[in-house]
């Protein structure tokens, strides 16, 4: 049956893609998909209390994630960090997340910043508060992804300030970590990051940081959404450190590589796109390369569309789509920030989606769709 959506009348698919749990495991490239959070719709809060997590249903999508074969990357920008989850919920989301991945088995990465820091703070403190929390995911079990820090950005005062504490951080770590380099399409407060804002200066930082410590990075992820400079770094990247792209712009052609190399995965779009990708990377695993571009280059409209400016943003259209696609029972996300992408572009990323034959349930999406254009007026 036609649904009348902002944009014109779609037709539904009545069927999903086949897109089973289990599988053999993911062998060519190894793939994180960046977690959301799953907020509690009862709490009686506001949007500028700490966060209400539904944790029953947050552990749930995460196991969801394992039984398809990918890592989850916890307590990243996926999961609200900084924009709703404070480091009092992340650090909860880690211990929770980090012990439900040993009982099953599954690979974890978390997020490490210096997000309990709340005012301006000196680069002492910046180093105090990224070691209390790579303390926290190291006691965890997990793998640490030692973010970029809005504070270290504020109190840096060039290159050298970033090649000390990433020095003194890497020196701490007991286990090689993933260096992450989020750009400022993503958080306006990381803009000239690595004490540059020339983007080549800063590379140049980035690459100082990884060449004078080898042995203790297990790779980069980098979310810039420029192919181009990803290749270029991935190309000058020591032996045994690997990329992990975080290009939701051009992940296909970027995982699947060129004769040089190619790009590892740790994703926000692999969130609702998780069965899909872990499909295409188990084809990509016989050597079937167009295969797996076959199955993952028409997703990318949809990637586009849900990270489009304000890019940080982002995270209402994946929360959206795991509603529609029945992995929790509501469209409420931590901090409110369900308002934050409007009625047309959320009826966009349906039809992206339901096109794609991403819901397990078209109905089920269909009826909430509904829904969602009923109690916004939108049934016209």
């Amino acid at each position: 049956m036609t649904i009348h959506l902002p944009q014109g009348p779609y037709e539904p698919r009545t069927t999903p893609l086949d897109l089973a749990p289990g599988g053999s495991p993911l062998a060519s490239r190894t793939v994180f998909s960046a977690a959301h959070v799953v907020a509690d719709p009862y709490a009686d809060i506001s949007p500028d209390s700490p966060a209400a997590v539904d944790w029953d249903a947050t552990l749930a999508f995460r196991r969801h994630l394992w039984s398809h074969g990918l890592g989850v990357a916890e307590a990243m920008d996926t999961a609200q960090r900084g924009m709703g989850l404070d480091w009092a919920g992340a650090a909860e989301l880690i211990r929770r997340s980090a012990a439900e991945a040993k009982s099953v088995g599954g690979r974890i990465a978390c997020g490490v910043g210096t997000d309990q820091l709340t005012g301006p703070a000196t680069l002492a403190e910046v180093r105090a508060a990224y070691e209390e929390q790579l303390a926290l995911v190291e006691e965890s079990g997990a793998q640490a992804i030692l973010m970029a820090s809005r504070a270290l950005a504020a109190a840096a005062k060039g290159p050298e300030d970033y090649l000390e504490t990433y020095a003194h951080l890497l020196r701490q770590a007991s286990e090689p970590v993933v260096l992450h380099w989020l750009g400022p399409m993503f958080d306006p407060a990381l803009d000239g990051y690595w004490g540059s804002s020339d983007l080549d200066t800063a590379t140049g930082t980035f690459l100082k940081v990884i060449a004078e410590h080898p042995d203790k990075v297990d790779g980069i992820k980098i979310s810039l959404l420029d192919a181009e400079r990803e290749i270029d770094v991935r190309r000058r990247l020591p032996g045994g450190v690997r990329c992990y792209t975080g290009d939701d712009f051009n992940y296909p052609e970027l995982i699947a590589g060129d004769d040089q190399g190619f790009s590892h995965a740790l994703l926000g779009i692999f969130d609702p796109l998780g069965p899909l990708a872990a499909h295409a990377v188990r084809v990509l695993d016989t050597g079937d390369t167009q295969g797996f571009r076959d199955l993952l280059d028409p997703t990318v409209e949809l990637s586009r569309h849900l990270f489009q400016a304000p890019t940080r943003f982002y995270k209402t259209g994946v929360v959206f789509l795991a509603w529609l696609a029945g992995h929790q029972d509501h469209f409420t996300m931590v901090g409110g920030l369900q308002s934050a992408r409007s009625l047309p572009h959320l009826a966009k990323a349906y039809e992206l989606a339901d096109r794609l034959g991403l819901f397990p349930d078209p109905e089920l999406a269909e009826s909430r769709m509904r829904a969602l254009l009923a109690v916004n007026g939108g049934t016209r």
